[in-house]
């Protein structure tokens, strides 16, 4: 037992694995109020009580989205019912009573999928690629159209991972259907050929307006935290996957050059160099991220679905098309677009934008293309400025490209 202040919290260890959990003595704290920390670093604020003989722990929120001294004040509302006879965690489990997308993938990997040899695997890929998305969403009402947007993001370079998630979605759905959590099966049918590249007839292709360029770039909306608008800045800026840019490090960035490490890529192979432009150096200075470039609070970094959400949240101030809503994704397609307008060639633009080469020139040319990509980056620079402060962008300042 300790006396709670915002430095303790904060500098509670993180468990390797399990949860770690420390309870309050301040005088004003509940018995049985605490914190528990997870092995991603979440510190959540709890109150251990016990209803019916059977011992409980109930969430009051995540700190430092709540503060101390209010999280305290709620366990002691809380604290007032549970002593008048109300099992409020109980309570809580009724009014969840329809399972979401993340309840069935943990039922499904605690009763089966965990007991295989792939278990880990399997859980790692849902837990990493299908709960930040539709995790909260009841699994009655997912979608298949949902299921192929959570997907197509990955098929951009990570063809075969995306068809792995899609198989380990698809037996989630198939163990819910057979244990009539849901009627019918939404992905039965959804094949990997319909994924990225097979998904031709209703694959992506939006870009931002310039007036939607504008507004991300004019100022902070309202109801979006500072971390994600720069960020979003950021992957419009450098053209780089938001899963990426949400994953890069102080330690990745040396000098005027952001280093993305092949395991941050998927199957993409080798390292990949991100030149930085004077303004994607500014974005991270003023980020001010102690570990990541772009934190939620201190040393934790982003989550992909923040970037989501945020945008749907804030789509007015965005001036965001109704009819057809801009996603993060759709930034990397804005800038690469944009480099084939700044006269950027094919094979250079590829490569700025973390594509892998294939075939007979992946083997036979080993240029690096370091000083085409700076030049690339700059000259998109250029036009996305232009483009953000209203004006022409200036033709004789277009650094030519070399030639594929």
């Amino acid at each position: 037992m300790a006396t709670f202040n915002d430095k303790f919290i904060r500098d509670l260890e993180v468990p390797a694995k399990g949860r770690k959990v420390a309870f309050d003595d301040h005088r004003d704290s509940p018995i049985g109020f605490g914190v528990r920390v997870s092995p991603k670093g979440k510190r959540v604020f709890i109150l251990r009580y016990t209803a019916d003989g059977k011992d409980r722990l109930m969430s009051i929120g995540e700190h430092p989205i709540w503060t101390l001294t209010a999280a305290r004040k709620k366990a002691q509302e809380f604290k007032r019912e549970i002593d008048g006879g109300t099992d409020l965690l109980q309570q809580r489990r009724i009014k969840r009573a329809e399972l979401t997308l993340a309840d069935v993938i943990e039922q499904y990997c605690g009763q089966y999928a965990d007991k295989l040899k792939s278990g880990p695997a399997v859980r790692g890929a849902l837990e990493r690629h299908a709960v930040p998305v539709l995790g909260d969403k009841k699994i009655t009402e997912v979608r298949r159209r949902e299921i192929i947007d959570l997907l197509e993001p990955l098929s951009d370079g990570k063809q075969r991972m995306a068809g792995l998630v899609l198989g380990y979605i698809k037996r989630v759905f198939t163990w819910a259907e057979d244990r009539e959590i849901i009627e019918s099966n939404p992905v039965a049918t959804l094949t990997a050929n319909k994924i990225g590249q097979g998904l031709t007839a209703s694959a992506r292709t939006r870009v931002l307006l310039d007036r939607e360029i504008m507004a991300l770039w004019s100022e902070q909306p309202e109801g979006m935290s500072r971390a994600v608008w720069l960020a979003l800045r950021f992957v419009l800026l450098t053209g780089q996957r938001p899963g990426e840019v949400l994953q890069a490090r102080h330690s990745d960035v040396h000098g005027h050059t952001w280093t993305i490490p092949a395991d941050h890529r998927g199957k993409t192979g080798d390292d990949h160099d991100v030149p930085l432009t004077e303004t994607a150096l500014e974005i991270i200075e003023q980020a001010g991220g102690e570990h990541y470039l772009f934190e939620r609070y201190r040393g934790q970094a982003l989550e992909v679905n923040a970037l989501s959400k945020a945008v749907q949240r804030c789509a007015t101030a965005l001036q965001a098309d109704a009819a057809n809503r801009w996603r993060p994704h759709d930034l990397r397609r804005t800038m690469r677009t944009g480099l084939a307008a700044s006269g950027v060639s094919e094979t250079v633009a590829e490569l700025a934008v973390g594509h892998v080469r294939k075939g007979i020139a992946a083997v036979y040319d080993q240029h690096k293309y370091s000083i085409e990509k700076r030049n690339a980056l700059e000259a998109w620079e250029r036009r996305l400025l232009a483009i953000a402060e209203r004006r022409e962008p200036d033709s004789s300042n277009v650094v030519p490209m070399v030639s594929a």
